[in-house]
């Protein structure tokens, strides 16, 4: 199981409660989930967004994007 962390100081876009969201990766994939109201959010990680915008052939001189664990 992931461990999951809250994130200081942000607020919720549903319900505007501080200090409520809690933050994890999964699979690849980031989430966001508010414990005080039903509201989630998922995404790919910035730096794979990123890699998918590369030129082809900035992508064709890309040997691999490093991922610490």
């Amino acid at each position: 199981m992931a461990k999951k962390r809250f994130i200081a100081g942000a607020v919720c876009p549903q319900c505007q409660q501080k200090d409520t969201l809690r933050w994890w990766q999964e699979h690849e994939i980031e989430r966001v989930e508010c414990v005080a109201c039903d509201y989630s959010d998922s995404r790919a990680p910035q730096a794979v967004e990123a890699s998918e915008q590369l030129s082809q052939q900035t992508k064709d001189q890309v040997i691999g994007i490093f991922k610490p664990e």
